[in-house]
Formats: C-alpha cells, structure tokens, sequence
C-alpha cells in the first residue's frame, strides 16, 4: 500500500522536515504562504523555524556586489514578503552539517549513514568513546552503531564481523590505534524504530493536533494501601539505637523547656 505523500507547505513545516527541502522550495513556500490569511499571520514563527536548518543574510539593499558574494559562496538570493507591503530580499543557504557539533536531534533523520561516517572521519581522534555521551545519543536516536577494535591483521578477516557488517549494509569507519585498529559501523534505523518525539512548543497548530503522546504508566505502581509497613523487631533493638530512635525527630531541650515556662506562666 502507497503511502499518501504529504503535501509540502508553511503549516506541515517542522524544525526536523525543514532539513528536506532545499533553498529553491523555501522561496517557493514563503510565495504560497502570501495567498493564505493564517500562514501570513504566523509568518514570522515559520521563519524561525526556517532559520534552525538555513543560514539566513537579510540584504537591506540590492546592491549587485552583495548579490553577487552571497551566490558565489552556495546561497540562493530572492525577495521576500515577511510584512504587508514590505519585501525583503534574502540570501539563503542549508546549513552544513561538516562536524559532530552540527548533529541534532532534528537533522540526525535526515542524513545518510556514508555521511555520518564522513561526518565521523572529519572529527575523529580517539575514536567511538572519544565523543560526549550526549551526541552519541544523538547518533543513536537515528543510527544503529556497534564498534569492535582488533589487530589489522584480523580486523578484515574472512567471515568475521566486519565481512558480516558490509554485507548487512553497514557502513564502516576504520580509526588506527597503533598495531590495532577500531571499526565503528554505522546503519540507518528503519523509520518504524525512530520514536516520536515532538516538544510542542505551539499548542494551537493544526499539525501537531494528532502527535503521539507518551502517557505515564501507573499501572504497576503500588497503592498506598499495598505498601508494608516493617514493624521494628524488640529482639533486635539494642541500647545504642534505641537511643538513637528516640534522638529523631527531638527538639533543644533548652527551647522546650522555655516554651513550657511561658505557657505555665500563662
């Protein structure tokens, strides 16, 4: 069965399907969006959305020069209406996802396996370990990775895992460590293991009206009435806890001894 395929506007546009479009459709989108009342009344939360995945030069002027640096260096130059009867003209280019730093949660979907492992190459040093726990949840959330150092000489040995990964469609990064070397493999999760999570910071989008909720499991949890309240064993108090027991919870003596003063007064 054919998935239905999502019709492509401001409104389905989220700072993780951001990173599918290119310059070309973003100009298109933002045209589109002056013939709609509500995408033009939210038009500047679409373009902070727009600008989590584009660099964005806001071009006061039109000088050709300017125009002509931007184009040189990979952006995409056109007008753009973010104010009635205001137009803007903008220099717009995806931004570059060249380092592990660059990796989020967002665009972690959206990239290949051969470009993580381009993306690892650039920045590797110490290997898999050397990288923060928090990106390599990052890499995880949209990667299954597994590592395995060995000896060169057995690393591509016949009918071991790291034959067993190729052929599985893994993609593989060799990292040296003297007379040993560290293969990190790395491939895509099928899109069924992703999890869905959405931070909705807009309650009222129509879009976001159906996501997935993860609602608290308290079926497991023990009632109050089920907890078992340990009775002390008098066998097994002695005289050093007993003392003890009867220390918590007690006052300065001194203090009490005055509060009873002032209310025998009284």
């Amino acid at each position: 069965m054919e998935q239905e395929k999502k019709v492509l506007s401001l409104k389905t546009l989220t700072k993780s399907t951001v990173w599918d479009v290119q310059e070309n459709d973003i100009f298109r989108l933002l045209e589109s969006a002056e013939k709609d009342a509500e995408q033009k009344e939210n038009i500047r939360h679409y373009a902070d959305i727009i600008r989590s995945a584009f660099m964005i030069e806001d071009i006061t002027r039109e000088p050709q020069p300017v125009r002509t640096k931007y184009e040189k260096l990979g952006y995409k130059v056109g007008q753009v209406r973010l104010e009635e009867g205001m137009r803007s003209l903008w220099a717009i280019k995806k931004r570059p996802i060249t380092r592990v730093t660059d990796l989020t949660y967002e665009n972690i979907r959206h990239i290949s396996a051969a470009k993580l492992i381009e993306v690892l190459d650039r920045n590797f040093g110490g290997g898999w370990d050397s990288l923060s726990q928090s990106i390599k949840d990052i890499i995880e959330n949209g990667f299954d990775i597994s590592t395995t150092t060995l000896p060169k000489e057995r690393l591509h040995k016949k009918g071991g895992m790291y034959e067993k990964k190729i052929e599985d469609g893994f993609e593989v990064l060799e990292v040296p460590k003297g007379s040993w070397v560290e293969a990190i493999f790395a491939k895509a999760k099928p899109e069924a293991e992703r999890p869905r999570m959405k931070f909705n910071t807009y309650p009222d989008d129509e879009e976001n009206e159906d996501e997935d909720v993860e609602i608290e499991d308290t079926f497991n949890k023990p009632d109050e009435d089920d907890i078992e309240i340990v009775e002390p064993n008098d066998d097994e108090i002695t005289e050093e806890n007993y003392s003890t027991m009867m220390d918590l919870g007690s006052g300065d003596p001194d203090e009490e001894a005055e509060e009873m003063s002032e209310y025998v007064d009284e």
